[in-house]
């Protein structure tokens, strides 16, 4: 049976309990900036990072710092607060998108957060011309809506019901483009599985030891996309963290 059918819980009050210790994340990357100047550098592409529910560009201020001091040229959503899919939500990334590949006569990398992710995935889906790869963080990109803490927040904002098979139905498969998934087995917001990409020649998962509020700010996070991003277009390969240990990057699970 597919992941996509399977009816995974949610993650328990306790690591719910746990997603205080993203401050401590952010910390962490504070101290180890100097360590996270060792990833390679970018070549001056866009990229587009989308926050998750209920957040806005402040949440990924210190990833989008990150990346332009790895030389890429980072954007923000520009959209206030994710609200979920509100009418013209979408055409506003859409046009975003375009403007920012236009600008540049490059592809736009997209990494989201989350519910950003959903949004990542879902662009690299319609728009593959325009996008040169996608990164999700602790996105809830299969199963269950209720296989998260969220989808009530979700409803009572976005105004939408949490199931959405003609969204999902874009978002599950793997887009055509390079794509990574950084999920956390300890996210308290996201049941992991849900959080897993079907691997593939361009396709892969990567683990972390992170709460869901603080993936965005987490050390081994911001390495990890800063690595990914620097790839060359047409020369994709798979992330290796052996050199860091499976502390810090445990060995993947399939979807």
């Amino acid at each position: 049976m597919s992941q996509a059918t399977v009816a995974v819980p949610p993650p328990s009050r306790l690591l719910m309990l746990a997603e205080g210790r993203a401050l401590w994340e952010t910390g962490a990357t504070l101290a180890m900036w100097p360590w996270l100047q060792l990833a390679p550098r970018g070549d001056g592409h866009p990229v587009l990072v989308l926050p998750g529910l209920g957040a806005s560009d402040a949440s990924t201020r210190l990833l989008r710092r990150y990346l332009r001091g790895r030389g890429y040229d980072a954007h923000g959503w520009g959209q206030g607060h994710n609200l979920g899919p509100r009418q013209g939500v979408e055409a506003t990334m859409v046009r975003r998108l375009e403007e920012l590949n236009d600008r540049h006569g490059r592809k736009v990398s997209l990494v989201g957060w989350s519910l950003g992710g959903v949004y990542a995935r879902l662009l690299a889906s319609r728009h593959p011309e325009r996008v040169r790869s996608v990164i999700s963080l602790g996105s809830p990109i299969k199963g269950s809506p209720k296989s998260t803490n969220a989808w009530q927040v979700y409803e009572l904002v976005s105004g939408n019901s949490a199931h959405d098979p003609e969204r999902m139905a874009h978002v599950q498969p793997t887009p055509p483009v390079p794509t990574t998934s950084i999920y956390s087995r300890t996210d308290g917001v996201v049941a992991w599985q849900c959080s897993l990409t079907d691997t593939g020649p361009q396709a892969e998962n990567i683990e972390v030891l992170a709460s869901h509020v603080g993936m965005g700010t987490h050390p081994a996070v911001l390495y990890a996309v800063a690595d990914r991003l620097a790839q060359a277009e047409g020369r994709w390969k798979p992330f290796d963290g052996r050199l860091m240990g499976p502390l810090v990057y445990p060995k993947p699970a399939q979807a």
